[in-house]
């Protein structure tokens, strides 16, 4: 974002055609700014693939006043990214290492739609003894992802969800976003019937509450995730009274079904 706002300051707005400032296209136009080259069309005829069709609109974001000191600081700022790319390539690859003997739980994990990049967070977060948990609700409750149950005096209170587990909690939410987007899946049939009557927000907070009971199941039980499908609430409630249900709101809107 630094980077992106120096070139700015010089009057280059490479993010405007390049999705990503730092690929081959967008890395290589920029070495040549640092090197010394400020020809819009020299460096515009840098890009690669399919970015070459966009020629002219790489020529007019190229245009800009971009000075030795700005090439300095984008030297400095490329070398800084550069280094993080690095440091996070080997605590990867130690990552890897150190998974190694729970494997079988991460292969666990990525059968449940959109968990592939927060399986790693969810196994670190809740371990490898799914024993210490009683029940799915216990892990549920100590995650944070599950209703409250706030009452005094007779009367219930918020149902706000308590802390819990942020680091589990920001993964599950990522998680949760994946699902939601995937294809003729339970959890997004899920996500779909409760947004249209809580909002978003409860959604997700609900995708994460299932994708954790899943687990709990799972590891217990050692064997992947069984998909319900995307016809599971229809299916449940029967064919004939989703019929008359989507009927009715047809002969509401004047149709005569």
């Amino acid at each position: 974002q630094r980077l992106e706002k120096l070139l700015e300051d010089t009057g280059i707005k490479l993010s405007a055609t390049v999705s990503n400032i730092l690929g081959v296209s967008g890395r290589a136009m920029l070495e040549a700014l640092i090197t010394g080259e400020r020809d819009p069309r020299v460096l515009a005829d840098l890009a690669r693939g399919s970015m070459r069709r966009k020629t002219d609109a790489l020529i007019e974001a190229l245009t800009g006043n971009f000075t030795s000191h700005h090439a300095f600081l984008a030297r400095a700022m490329l070398d800084r990214i550069d280094a993080c790319t690095a440091t996070e390539m080997r605590l990867s690859k130690h990552v890897e290492v150190m998974l190694q003997p729970f494997r079988r739980r991460i292969e666990l994990l990525v059968t449940i739609p959109g968990e592939a990049r927060a399986a790693q967070v969810i196994l670190a977060e809740i371990g490898d003894d799914i024993g210490r948990f009683p029940s799915a609700a216990d892990l549920a409750s100590w995650a944070g992802v599950c209703p409250g149950n706030h009452q005094s005096g007779g009367r219930a209170g918020s149902g706000k969800t308590r802390h819990g587990d942020p680091w589990l909690k920001a993964a599950l939410g990522q998680a949760a976003v994946s699902a939601a987007r995937t294809k003729d899946t339970y959890l997004a049939a899920r996500y779909r019937r409760i947004l249209a009557r809580r909002g978003k927000k409860r959604a997700l907070v609900a995708l994460e509450h299932s994708i954790l009971i899943a687990v709990w199941h799972m590891f217990t039980r050692d064997t992947g995730y069984a998909d319900l499908g995307g016809q599971y609430f229809i299916e449940r409630t029967g064919r004939a009274r989703q019929t008359r249900r989507l009927v009715s709101q047809l002969n509401q809107l004047g149709y005569q079904v």
